[in-house]
């Protein structure tokens, strides 16, 4: 809302009195903003390049659009995708070419513009009308056309350090100009180490809780009882269908193949603690299950359907409880990609050889013209055989002969799925030579 009087905003939230007027201001990303790092090079040359900034929410992508262009004498322009579309990119092209100097266009979540929205910017980036610097949380080479890509250089921001947040805290408490130092706050330790972790890696998320806070000290005093009743709404960090989204079940699942039930377990309850539906997470262990554990285990998979089934019956917490029991159990599990990796050579011979016959003697023969014209003839019944196995039968396609997918490994119950089929194999191998002599 504007003062009537003074047509200034008659209310600046914290975080932006806070933002950084300068680099050394700046907490945090230091891989980029040290001396010798990339960006600030960047900044404290002026000569600037089109750029994107990848990271999580609160790491400072529009605060350092705004260093770049003022530290380089630039006109600021900024529109966000969610709320433009390609008309708000024509004016803001058109405010570049009236103005006699540089103009730096920041657009916020960029890769929420489509393909031709992002292809507007791309004549005057090259033609330096603007210098495009574009911001995301979605990582770039999913989200943005390749012609854009190309002509941006992609900086990563990572998430602030608990370390690191605890000095904006600091700095907010303290600051007489940028923070709220008048009120002489003081936050007891315990406090404000449970702020920081709540924050989770986010500086805006931090300084708004200093300012909620701000206004329900007693006698100057800020306490943990205080922080745990700000923050317990809260919820860790999670995208649902974003990066994050995509990185945790990515941890969790090489967790699980790595046979670390602890770094599973974690990662799971991670998930779980920012949202994720459990029913997703039970339909990607299943998956788990026969990727990686495979025939090493066969239990494996039964245990994870059972506990997808117990979510589904009972809900949560039981049903959550039995994830995580399947989960613990596959990190255990003798571990096997052998079906895995067979299914994929398998199914990429299926796509390659093309419609091959299937040999004469496999075909069915429900009629008698069938029968006349030989289907399954010479079928050999196995159960008619020693041993219940046809020893030198063939059931590939002709030409494909003695192609072997499966290749057991030597854990688990996979060491007698071997042994079997060596032994069966061995059986084949007589009986070729035995048909070869004859």
């Amino acid at each position: 809302m504007q003062d009537l009087f003074t047509n200034q905003p008659s209310y600046q939230p914290l975080a932006d009195r806070m933002r950084p007027q300068n680099v050394d201001q700046v907490v945090g990303q230091s891989h980029l903003l040290a001396p010798d790092k990339s960006l600030r090079q960047v900044i404290d040359s002026g000569k600037l390049h089109s750029m994107l900034f990848w990271g999580p929410p609160g790491t400072g992508k529009t605060t350092l659009a705004r260093l770049i262009a003022n530290n380089s004498d630039a006109q600021f322009l900024s529109i966000s995708a969610v709320l433009s579309g390609v008309k708000d990119i024509r004016n803001a092209v058109e405010q570049a070419k009236l103005y006699s100097g540089l103009t730096v266009l920041f657009v916020d979540e960029v890769h929420r513009f489509n393909k031709s929205q992002q292809d507007a910017f791309l004549p005057h980036i090259e033609d330096g009308t603007l210098v495009f610097v574009g911001a995301t949380t979605e990582n770039p080479s999913f989200e943005l056309n390749n012609a854009l890509l190309s002509r941006t250089r992609t900086y990563i921001l990572k998430s602030l350090t608990e370390d690191e947040l605890l000095e904006l805290v600091q700095t907010a408490l303290n600051d007489h100009q940028r923070g709220i130092g008048e009120l002489k706050l003081k936050m007891t330790e315990p406090a404000q180490q449970l702020l920081v972790k709540a924050a989770d890696g986010d500086a805006r998320r931090v300084i708004t809780f200093v300012e909620i806070l701000s206004d329900l000290a007693n006698d100057g005093l800020i306490d943990l009882e205080q922080v745990t009743e700000v923050v317990s709404h809260g919820h860790r960090r999670f995208d649902n269908k974003g990066d994050i989204f995509y990185e945790q079940i990515s941890a969790l699942h090489k967790s699980v193949r790595g046979s670390d039930p602890d770094a599973a377990l974690y990662w799971l309850c991670r998930m779980l603690d920012g949202g994720c539906d459990p029913l997703y997470i039970a339909r990607r262990v299943v998956r788990m299950a026969s990727e990686d554990i495979g025939n090493a285990d066969p239990r494996a998979l039964e245990i994870c359907v059972n506990a997808w089934s117990v979510f589904e019956r009972l809900g949560s917490p039981e049903g959550e409880l039995a994830i995580a029991q399947a989960v613990i159990y596959l990190a255990c599990a003798a571990k096997s990609n052998a079906v895995y990796t067979a299914f994929k050579q398998a199914m990429a011979d299926a796509r390659e050889t093309g419609s091959m016959d299937v040999p004469v003697q496999l075909k069915n023969a429900p009629t008698q013209f069938m029968k006349e014209i030989g289907y399954g003839n010479d079928y050999r019944y196995a159960h008619d055989e020693s041993d219940a196995f046809a020893a030198g039968e063939n059931y590939f396609p002709e030409g494909m002969a003695d192609t072997h997918y499966y290749h057991p490994v030597n854990r688990g119950l996979e060491i007698r799925i071997s042994e079997k089929l060596n032994q069966l194999r061995e059986l084949n191998r007589k009986a070729s030579s035995a048909n070869t002599k004859e």
